[in-house]
């Protein structure tokens, strides 16, 4: 399967929405504690076995942690920088023209970063300064900044179907759900007793959400009904990092962990593990799953390596 070296950590990995050979990779120098940063834009070849190949690279001064690809423009990326800056990138200019604009008013570092993928006019990103703050293009500043955890934002999603609606997941063990039309959170769900690191939304279930802990943990919800998880998914050993429903299949879902290893899962089932993956020999931090095709999965970690494999194949295998 095809393998990428990075000269720093990986933090993130995304799948291009317009392309299926591309992805987009965020990656932090030391690990993401002091340093710089790169973003990384790879192509995969067509022939099976051939190697990725570099399109673009970016560097930033500090690590980057996230990236969210614009769903509006095929070239248009967003990262999530350690400075607490937002980056936007466009790969149809010429590097030096990189980026096209940098925003600056998270006070800490930014976690994540989210586009609208119904609207597709607006983007979200959470930061370690205990908000999440919504932006459009076309704006130099932010539309609008919502803060009411008590800790870290550590990661925010859009619904899938419903435009103003997004989840908010934080180390203050709860999640929130926004709508951008009213003054506050519309729900706060006190979804584990530790941190929360990450959450996603079924692509096929608008009211269904998925939540990742530092409790090794995932627990599924609906949130008409959310005094108990529908589902949890224990199986990993360490903190679980990231976490991805499947654009194809409603019952499946990826996730990585400090454990080293990637999990897809079938939450609508008792034996819930389909697959774990341990061809990181680092914290495993960055996972995705590819919209355009069925079954194909990309993962990055502190080993500074990406891989990109399909479902049911060995990722390491050469």
């Amino acid at each position: 399967m095809p393998v990428f070296k990075t000269p720093f950590n990986g933090y993130s990995v995304r799948f291009s929405p317009f392309y299926e050979n591309r992805i987009a990779v965020a990656t932090a120098q030391n690990f993401g504690i002091l340093g710089n940063g790169r973003v990384h834009v790879l192509d995969l070849s067509p022939t099976p076995g051939a190697p990725i190949t570099e399109l673009a690279a970016f560097d930033t001064a500090d690590g980057v942690y996230d990236l969210a690809w614009s769903e509006s423009h095929d070239s248009i990326l967003v990262a999530a920088i350690g400075d607490g800056s937002v980056k936007l990138y466009d790969l149809a200019l010429p590097p030096t023209s990189n980026p096209i604009r940098s925003f600056h008013e998270h006070t800490r570092e930014v976690h994540s970063a989210d586009y609208n993928p119904v609207r597709r006019d607006s983007f979200l990103t959470s930061s370690w300064d205990d908000t999440v703050k919504l932006w459009t293009l076309d704006r130099p500043t932010s539309v609008r900044t919502f803060k009411e955890h008590a800790y870290c934002v550590y990661s925010a999603a859009w619904n899938p179907r419903h435009s103003d609606v997004f989840a908010s997941a934080s180390g203050d063990c709860t999640v929130r759900i926004w709508d951008v039309r009213e003054p506050g959170s519309t729900m706060n769900i006190p979804a584990h007793e530790f941190e929360i690191l990450a959450c996603d939304w079924n692509k096929y279930d608008d009211c269904v959400i998925a939540t990742a802990s530092v409790d090794k943990s995932i627990n599924v919800w609906d949130v008409r009904s959310y005094r108990v998880p529908i589902s949890v998914l224990n199986g990993h050993g360490y903190a679980v990092k990231k976490l991805r429903f499947s654009p194809h299949r409603q019952n499946l879902m990826v996730s990585c962990s400090y454990d080293m290893t990637v999990c897809l899962w079938d939450y609508m089932v008792d034996d819930a593990l389909v697959s774990r993956y341990d061809h990181h020999t680092e914290f495993a931090v960055g996972v995705d799953m590819s919209v355009l095709v069925e079954g194909l999965i990309a993962s990055t970690g502190w080993d500074e390596l990406v891989y990109v494999w399909q479902h049911g194949t060995d990722p390491s295998a050469p």
